[in-house]
């Protein structure tokens, strides 16, 4: 086994964590998202839909282990180091519960606490390197396993803690005036689908619903055509498309590494959020944290509508024209005006 470069620096250990997770979400959770709103409409004349469904949703429970593989490759890990690594991560991510019948797969898991898990991981196989010379293929996912995914269990319960509290604290916005509340939604789901913190997990585990649901949707469309616009130039169509018919998360590394991206993102969500509100804008607690991706988040909205030419010219107006149009507006002013933002702070490497 050959030894792993360990001259990495702080920064590009952080960028390579950050950005196998957001590959991993890409993989495992947007397939579901594109997929699963049409399979169910279309099951009456698709029954082979309720496969394409059961298949996607089964995805999403392997977030951690994908993860953790696109982590090790980024790191340039050989085969076993990558494996143990993607294993550790399955452990200490929360999704594998154990029964009396064996093990369940349940939800997508912690995405704060897998994170967390691969760290450890990816640091006990760089210390170990080949330093077991040829029992190293033998020892090293013993290790990685044991150690990372121990530490992974130890940390998931007050992990899992902080989550709730931070979902609590943005349950409690509710209360506000809903025009102030649908502007604070926006922004806080639009920051948070840009983060580690899962925004599906955060509005499941808070039960967000109506009009919180609905402007917490919209801030993440607006985040995700803000993004997607401003570095336009710098990425390729489909990775443009990605952010919105996809996820914005795959921006994430760069959003940490430059936070002056947040503002015009959560400008521009605090806008349409507020928008929502105020033309009652509602949604559910699994189409709070998506956006556009799926069309989820208009079909919820549409859901909660009496469907009829203007009902959808509403939400074609508020999930599409509106975010196209404020996103155009962010590039003039941080891009082409002020140059505060560089088309290439929004690069992605695939």
């Amino acid at each position: 086994m050959e030894d792993v470069e360990m001259t990495i620096s702080k920064k590009d250990f952080t960028l390579n964590i950050l950005n196998g997770i957001s590959l991993g979400v890409v993989v495992t959770l947007v397939p579901a998202a594109l997929t699963g709103q049409l399979m169910k409409a279309l099951l009456g004349v698709f029954p082979l839909g309720a496969a394409v469904i059961s298949m996607t949703n089964f995805t999403m429970s392997l977030l951690a282990a994908v993860s953790g593989f696109c982590v090790g490759h980024l790191f340039k890990f050989n085969m076993i180091q990558t494996s143990a690594v993607a294993a550790a991560a399955m452990i200490g991510g929360g999704v594998i519960k154990q029964t009396t019948q064996g093990f369940i797969l349940s939800g997508t898991g912690d995405v704060i606490n897998t994170a967390l898990t691969i760290t450890v991981a990816v640091l006990v196989a760089q210390f170990i390197g080949n330093k077991f010379k040829n029992y190293t293929v033998l020892l090293l996912p013993l290790l990685v396993i044991v150690i990372a995914g121990g530490i992974g269990l130890t940390t998931l319960p007050f992990i899992k803690m902080v989550t709730t509290f931070i979902g609590m604290a943005i349950k409690n916005l509710v209360t506000l005036q809903p025009i102030l509340m649908g502007a604070l939604m926006g922004m806080v789901f639009a920051v948070l689908i840009v983060s580690p913190i899962s925004s599906v997990g955060i509005a499941t585990a808070v039960g967000l619903s109506g009009i919180a649901a609905g402007s917490a949707n919209l801030g993440i469309v607006a985040g995700s055509f803000t993004l997607a616009i401003m570095g336009s130039s710098v990425n390729s169509l489909g990775t443009t498309l990605a952010h919105f018919v996809g996820t914005p998360k795959i921006q994430m590394a760069n959003m940490l590494e430059k936070p002056f991206l947040f503002i015009p993102v959560m400008i521009n969500a605090a806008v349409l959020g507020a928008i929502g509100a105020i033309f009652n804008i509602q949604g559910t607690a699994m189409s709070a944290g998506f956006g556009f991706s799926g069309l989820i988040g208009p079909m919820a909205a549409l859901g909660a509508m009496k469907v009829d030419g203007a009902a959808l010219v509403l939400v074609t107006i508020l999930f599409l024209i509106l975010p196209i149009l404020l996103g155009f507006l962010a590039k003039y002013v941080f891009v082409k005006k002020t140059k505060r933002i560089v088309p290439k702070d929004l690069l992605i490497q695939v």
